[in-house]
């Protein structure tokens, strides 16, 4: 090759680069930061594009309720709902990989889902199912995550001041939170689950071993989110949520509408409901 010719095409390669780079560092330098330097992530969050979304119809006919990104793109044609069918065809993308023993009880409760979902009886969906937070309180010692949820609305506080686990008899539907800083992502741990909530739609039940990882980036006017779930008791490998890309609102989450009075086995049967997730 001509050394003019190899000239160019490394000045051009080098401004490609160059660019990138120049475009990451002036999000990053655009991001708000609070006066001990970290990321501020106070603020309202809605999925990219805006709205928060509604029940999902899936090719198979089922709905949705809750963390409805993991099963979109749909599945192809023929899929089975629950990962459990594998005569039905490929499982619904991103749906936790099961070891064989637990697929017949996976299908069992996708398929009394209106039976055995305690989301559908207005309990807290669990993590990393009820998703990024809606809204994020943040201080020194703690950063609060607010939902506006199918079924009410739920906190959760994620200690950051060093603080270790509360004890394992001490458990719930939204676990035990704790965080740290690793450069300017939260890391966010979160133990001591009870066995009542499922990963996300479908049957994907847990163990109370269950442990979920969650991370949280801003850069610029949006938040990367991004939730693995390890269950080695029941999983073949930990399962990793899709990455959530949120952006900042100057919108207010709004109280929900009381639980009870949501018909939610209907929004299972193939309603459509204003607010729903």
């Amino acid at each position: 090759m001509p050394t003019v010719m190899r000239a160019t095409l490394l000045l051009t390669a080098t401004l490609a680069a160059s660019s990138v780079v120049s475009s990451d560092v002036t999000a990053q330098s655009s991001t708000p930061r609070l006066p001990d330097g970290r990321p501020d992530l106070n603020g309202t969050w809605i999925a990219a594009g805006g709205g928060r979304g509604a029940a999902v119809k899936l090719p198979d006919g089922s709905i949705c309720v809750t963390n409805c990104a993991e099963f979109l793109p749909p599945a192809p044609a023929g899929a089975g709902r629950g990962g459990a069918r594998g005569a039905g065809g490929p499982p619904p993308r991103n749906f936790p990989k099961y070891k064989p023993e637990y697929l017949a009880k996976v299908k069992q409760l996708d398929d009394d889902q209106v039976k055995f979902d305690t989301a559908l009886r207005c309990q807290p969906p669990g993590v990393p199912r009820i998703g990024p937070p809606h809204k994020i309180v943040q201080t020194a010692r703690e950063v609060l995550f607010l939902y506006d949820d199918l079924n009410g609305p739920f906190f959760r506080i994620v200690s950051i001041d060093g603080r270790a686990h509360r004890p394992a008899s001490d458990r719930s539907y939204l676990g035990d939170s704790v965080g740290k800083w690793d450069g300017d992502t939260l890391v966010v741990e979160t133990t001591n689950f009870n066995e009542d909530t499922w990963l996300i739609d479908n049957g994907a039940f847990h163990t109370k071993d269950l442990r979920v990882v969650e991370t949280v980036r801003r850069t610029g006017d949006t938040l990367e989110y991004r939730a693995t779930s390890y269950d080695p008791a029941v999983l073949v490998e930990p399962w990793e949520g899709r990455v959530r890309n949120l952006q900042i609102t100057d919108r207010e989450i709004d109280e929900p509408v009381r639980c009870d009075d949501r018909d939610l086995v209907h929004v299972v049967n193939g309603a459509h409901h204003d607010n729903v997730r």
